[in-house]
Formats: structure tokens, sequence, C-alpha cells
């Protein structure tokens, strides 16, 4: 049977606590016209199916969670249900499609059926449309969401022929046989209970350095200063985008002699101080922790559709002013975790979890779901795209941006995606609480930018080293909180509002 990882059913035991959730994910693929008809992109779709078992598969849950929750064939699938069209209003720009995106994310999807939706978005300027690509994230990762465009899409704008398919459901086991396969497994819980005890006695070292991953992680869930950018959240999202050429970016991390990563962090750090300012909160007491998601995946689980995860927590220097001084906060920070093996820690305690019964790990994160955190603000995600040109029934896919969810009063998501040589970075906030979700992408693409254009050049630039040794730029001025309130006005073409 193929049974949901605790990580991956941690997401379905997320939303079932927070009412507001929506934890899905989802990528806005933006192609040339004209858009195809409802026929011929449903009939696309169907000669993939067989690529993308889970998309004819729902989520069985077992009695009191006694066991792993397990995918079953959905005997009633109507891949209608899952196809759905919509327009943009006048004038089809950036604000529009980033408003819409808000509201479908906003809507969680139906757990009776498979998990996923794709909407077809006509409207857009110049006769282009957009394919939102909406997956629920127990489902996927970031890595394994990106492994879906290769599976949909072609590399040519010669559409390939649609793939075999006698799929028939399968007869899913039955509740009963469900239920006795988890009690068998907590029966023999005490005989795995000492393998792994004995597997941690003959590797004192990896146990060693595990232990010391999760006393820095167990620090990075002390409570921080209280900030309006957490806290509970409503039903309702906001979305924006900023855009950059990837060439810029990766030239930067070369010039700094840091890595990409590092920059993107830098520059959310500098938008989100600018924020704190424009609210009136002093960067220097309200520190700022986001969760750092970390793939896991093995070179031989590429291309399979789960989440294969862990998390660096990094405390954003959001109280340094000057914005290379940041950079080199970021880098050093995410270092000393890197030493302090928080991310090997993290991974380790998601195996560990594998191998306990379901029953007290499930019951272990709902109660862990109940107390408020106050520890993270934000969740910061980055993952590679695919390089080369896609295309979907011969248009070319001109350019993909990404959406992260949030949840658990964490206010604000910032996802980095490449593709085909542009880098996007998709905003999401909480609708009510944080509306400045345009005003954190801008200063974003300005945080990049200046980076960018102050970046020293030389020979520095074609190799990447472990310390920043760049001139200072000159610091980062935040935005008016009265210009910041107005999140539904764009401010510069490359930024996309909701």
């Amino acid at each position: 049977m193929d049974y949901l990882s605790p990580l991956d059913a941690s997401f379905l035991d997320a939303e079932d606590q927070d009412p507001h959730a929506s934890l899905a994910i989802c990528s806005v693929a933006v192609l040339d016209g004209p858009p195809p008809g409802q026929d011929e992109f449903a009939a696309m779709i169907r000669g993939r199916l067989p690529l993308v078992p889970r998309y004819r598969q729902r989520v069985h849950r077992i009695p009191f969670n006694l066991g792993r929750p397990v995918w079953v064939d959905d005997p009633d699938f109507d891949l209608d249900l899952h196809l759905r069209r919509t327009a943009l209003p006048a004038p089809g720009g950036d604000a529009e499609l980033a408003n819409l995106v808000g509201r479908v994310m906003s809507q969680r999807l139906d757990r009776e059926h498979p998990l996923w939706e794709d909407w077809i978005i006509e409207g857009l300027p110049d006769g282009r449309w957009a394919l939102l690509s909406k997956v629920h994230h127990c489902m996927v990762d970031g890595v394994s969401g990106s492994e879906l465009y290769r599976l949909i899409c072609d590399t040519s704008p010669t559409p390939r022929p649609p793939v075999p398919d006698d799929w028939e459901p399968a007869r899913g086991a039955d509740t009963l046989d469900l239920t006795l396969d988890a009690l068998g497994r907590l029966a023999r819980f005490p005989f795995d209970q000492a393998r792994i005890m004995l597997g941690a006695v003959r590797d004192a070292a990896q146990t060693g350095r595990l232990a010391g991953g999760l006393s820095s992680l167990a620090g990075a869930f002390l409570p921080v200063g209280p900030t309006a950018l957490r806290g509970p959240l409503g039903r309702a999202r906001r979305y924006a985008v900023a855009r950059m050429p990837l060439a810029d970016v990766i030239t930067t991390a070369h010039a700094y002699e840091v890595t990409v990563n590092d920059v993107y962090l830098a520059a959310v750090s500098g938008a989100l101080r600018r924020l704190l300012q424009a609210r009136g909160e002093d960067p220097a007491e309200h520190p700022l922790r986001t969760l750092v998601p970390v793939s896991t995946r093995t070179r031989d689980q590429e291309g399979v559709l789960d989440n294969r995860v862990a998390s660096l927590l990094v405390l954003l220097p959001v109280e340094i002013d000057d914005p290379v001084e940041r950079l080199r906060a970021v880098h050093e920070r995410i270092l000393a975790l890197r030493a302090a093996h928080e991310a090997e820690a993290a991974a380790g305690l998601a195996e560990l979890a594998d191998r306990e019964p379901y029953a007290a790990v499930s019951l272990i994160i709902r109660g862990a779901l109940l107390v408020p955190q106050q520890a993270i603000t934000a969740v910061t995600t980055n993952v590679p795209g695919p390089r080369e040109r896609l295309y979907i029934l011969g248009r070319p896919v001109r350019e993909i941006l990404p959406y992260v969810p949030i949840g658990e009063r964490l206010r604000i998501g910032v996802a980095a995606f490449t593709y085909a040589g542009q880098a996007a970075f998709g905003v999401t906030t909480d609708f009510a609480s944080v509306p400045e979700a345009s005003a954190i992408a801008e200063d974003l693409a300005a945080e990049l930018a200046a980076l960018h254009s102050t970046a020293p050049h030389g020979t520095a630039q074609h190799r990447t080293a472990q310390h920043s040794t760049a001139r200072p730029a000159a610091p980062a001025t935040a935005v008016p909180a009265s210009r910041r309130r107005k999140a539904a006005t764009p401010r510069r073409a490359s930024v996309a509002t909701s």
C-alpha cells in the first residue's frame, strides 16, 4: 500500500488544526496565445495522467489515526472536476493576475477528490494566457512540484503524443484491513525501537551530530519579540511577484563570494526591514526568523512526487542597516546553522517519525500545532526550475511564477523560482493583517538591484568562496507607510500585486 509519510500527512494535520489555512502550493505559467479550447486542453492533460498517478488518487484516513493515511485510486475520478477556466478583467495585467491567484489559493482543495486543480486563465495582454497549477502540499514539495512541468510540458513546439492509458481504479484495502495493518505495526514497535537504538549506538558520531543539531533547532523555537507580522491568519490571501534576470543574481553572488540563496535571503531581509520601519516597528527590537526548507532529495529520488525536505530556521538580520553587511550576516548565519547540523537534525526527526507508530506521531504533531508558535515569522523557499524553454500544446511558456502557502501564524511567505534565465519571486501574505504584499515584492526587487549595481567586479565574479569581502553599499530607504498601504496598486511593471 502507498502510504503518506508523516511529513506528507503533517500538511493535512496542519489544515485540520487551522480552519483558515489552505496548504496548497501553486505555480503560474504564462504562455503565448491563443489559449487552447477546453476540449483540446482536457485531451492534453488526459494524455499525461499515466505519468502522474497521484492525479487520480485521493487520501484515505485510518480511524483514530492508528496508521498513516494511504493513497487510494478514486473510483469516481472525473477530469472535468479538476480543470477550471476563468478570465481576467481588463486590462489583464500583473495586478489582475495576482488578485486572481490570491483568490484561488485562498480556497481549500476538496479532500473527497484528488488534491489538485488546473486553471486556464484568459485575458492577459498581447493575447497571452496562463496556466495555474494548484497541488496540495501533502502531495509534492517545491522540487517535486517543479518535476510536474517536465511530465506535463514539452521541450519543443511539437507536442508529444498521448501516453497509452489502460487505467482502471484499483480496489483499495478496506478500512478494516488498514486498521489491522496499523495494529500489526504497533505490535512490532518494541522490536523496531531496539533496532533503532542499536543503530544509534553503532554510529556514535552521527548521533552526536544530530544531538547538536537538535539543540540548535530547539533554541530556534524559543519565542522572540512580538511583531504584527506574526499572528493568527484569516482565510484570504494577497499575492505579488517580483522578477529579475537570473544572470544578475548569479553575478551578484559570485561578486560577493556568497551563494545565490544568500543573496535572495539578504534581499528578503532588507524588504522586511523596510516593512517594519514603515509600520513604526524598530527592526532592532523585532527580530524575524524564517523557515527555510532544504531539499534532502537524493539523485535516485528525483522524480518521486512527495515531500523530502528538512529545514533551517534562520534569524534574518533585519536589524542591520547596510545591505552588504546584511548579506554578509546572512551568509555567516547559514554557515553556522550548517556547522551545527540543524538541517541534518530536522531530517533525522523526519526519518525517526517514519519509523514510529503513526498514532503517536500524529498526536504529537497535532498537540504541537495547538500551541501558538512565537518564534517564526515567515517561510522563504528557493526552487530551481527547468532551464530549457517549455511548451504546452505548441505554445511557449514565457515565465513561471511561484506561490508558497502560509499558516501557523506565519503571515508572510516568499518563494523564489528560476526558469529559462529568469528568477521570479512570489510573495504571499495574509490579506487583512499584512496588506503590503506589493510593497514587499517591490522592495525585494529593489534590494536585489541594489546589491547587483554595487557589487565589485573582477575575478571574484567567477568563483564562489566562503566569506564576503565586498565593499559596503548605500543603506536602503524605507517606503513611507502611507504609500505601502496601497497594496492593490502596482508601482513597477515587474511587480504584481494582490
